[in-house]
C-alpha cells in the first residue's frame, strides 16, 4: 500500500520548480548548492521541532520554498517600485 502525502507536488511540478530555479540562476552549481544546503539546514531544524512537513524530503521542500521565493520576489519588487 501506498503512504499519501499530504502534499500535492506531483514529479513534473517539482522538476518544473527545479527548472525555473536553474533557468534563473547565474551559475547552476551554485544553486545546486545553496539548495543542497538549505535542506541540509531544514534537516537539522526537523530534528528540533517535528512539524507537519516531515513526510516531505528536505530536497523537495528546499526546492519547492526557493520556487516560491523566486515567484514571491517579483511580487514584492514591484510592490515597492510602487511607492
Amino acid at each position: 500500500m501506498l503512504k499519501r502525502s499530504k502534499f500535492e507536488t506531483t514529479q513534473s511540478q517539482i522538476m518544473h520548480r527545479a527548472e525555473d530555479l536553474i533557468s534563473a540562476a547565474s551559475n547552476r552549481y551554485r544553486i545546486t548548492v545553496q539548495v543542497a544546503n538549505r535542506a541540509k539546514r531544514r534537516r537539522y531544524e526537523d530534528f528540533d521541532s517535528p512539524s507537519d512537513d516531515v513526510m516531505m524530503k528536505p530536497v523537495l521542500r528546499a526546492i519547492i520554498e526557493m520556487s516560491d521565493e523566486l515567484t514571491q520576489e517579483d511580487i514584492i519588487g514591484d510592490e515597492k517600485s510602487g511607492y
